[in-house]
């Protein structure tokens, strides 16, 4: 059973909303241990003075901010405990701004948000209802772990979620970044923006997150699962990539030339699979009328070509029997060539 990681109240206006916080996300990372390679026993990290070369006790261990090279301020832990915000028990919401306005740079951890108990799921239903009708999020500030964090509470498939935030000062501006041409210099060409353009709607697709796997995290855990049982793996050396440079242009060609290829690729193969399943009907068709017709439950045009066709029908085996056949004449006339010369 999840267990809750934060408790208190939405709080917006004159309303409070009793809940509890789960995470909403977990990692999948693989962790390793270091081990010494001769006895495959854990090594452990040690803080070592830097003047001394020697283990240091946590008890001598003091907090130093670093002023300048070597020119360092110490902090009291007692201090900065007086200075840190006390854990609250409340998301003061103090604004509802649009879903859209808020651009994915800002969010951080998400959690879900659950009523605190039963009391609590009906303002807390009202809450997610109305926040779904107007597409907004509520804005405010929360206090976990003796930190205070930006926060919004969002409705998210039919709940309340809620995801820790970036302040605006945490988030570097791209014209700090010197390597991001300008917009108004690197206008591109127009036909080259036009293939561009075909190349991204050829491959639109719905969102659909169950498409996405962390390939290397597979492929990480087959092989410790293979290396547990014994298995001897040999790594191979990869060929050296290829730098093939091409122009531009050619290669926006060469991939809408591929898209469609592969759109084309896709409905041949839906045609394909849609002959195969028409011919799979039609034999379990002709089976089913060849069970009948043996059976003598064929009817209309079939059994009409069965009476007319190689098999005689009643009538012509009563006509054949009672008209000679060419053997017959044959003796009927030796005999009386016989008694004419007799």
């Amino acid at each position: 059973m999840a267990r809750a990681v934060w408790s208190g109240a939405i709080s917006f206006g004159l309303v409070n909303v009793p809940v509890k916080a789960y995470t909403a996300v977990r990692d999948h990372e693989v962790h390793f241990h270091q081990l010494e390679r001769r006895t495959g026993s854990r090594i452990h990290m040690q803080k070592i003075s830097e003047k001394t070369g020697k283990p240091v006790d946590n008890d001598d261990l003091e907090l130093g901010y670093e002023l300048s090279r070597g020119r360092y301020v110490t902090v009291d832990p007692d201090e900065l405990d007086a200075l840190r915000p006390r854990t609250t028990r409340t998301i003061d919401i103090s604004d509802f701004v649009a879903l859209t306005d808020i651009d994915p740079i800002y969010y951080e951890h998400t959690y879900w948000l659950a009523p605190a108990d039963e009391a609590a799921a009906k303002p807390y239903r009202l809450l997610v209802s109305a926040m779904e009708a107007r597409g907004r999020v509520g804005i405010g500030a929360v206090v976990m772990r003796r930190k205070q964090y930006l926060s919004a509470v969002r409705p998210l498939d039919g709940a309340l979620a809620l995801s820790t935030m970036r302040f605006a000062d945490e988030i570097v501006d791209r014209g700090a970044i010197d390597a991001i041409p300008s917009a108004s210099k690197a206008k591109p060409d127009a036909k080259e923006l036009k293939l561009a353009e075909t190349i991204v709607e050829s491959l639109t697709e719905d969102w659909d997150p169950e498409r996405y796997r962390d390939s290397y995290t597979d492929e990480l855990k087959t092989l410790i699962a293979r290396k547990a049982s014994g298995e001897e793996i040999t790594v191979q050396e990869s060929a050296p990539e290829t730098t093939n440079v091409v122009d531009l242009m050619a290669a926006l060609e060469a991939s809408v030339k591929a898209a469609k290829e592969a759109r084309s690729g896709d409905r041949r193969t839906a045609r394909s699979s849609s002959s195969k399943r028409s011919g799979k009907a039609a034999k379990a068709t002709a089976k089913s009328a060849a069970r009948q017709g043996g059976s003598g439950k064929a009817t209309g045009s079939r059994t009409g070509s069965r009476k007319t066709g190689s098999r005689k029908t009643a009538s012509q085996k009563t006509a054949a029997r009672r008209s000679p056949t060419r053997t017959q004449k044959r003796k009927a006339s030796h005999a009386t060539a016989t008694r004419k010369s007799a």
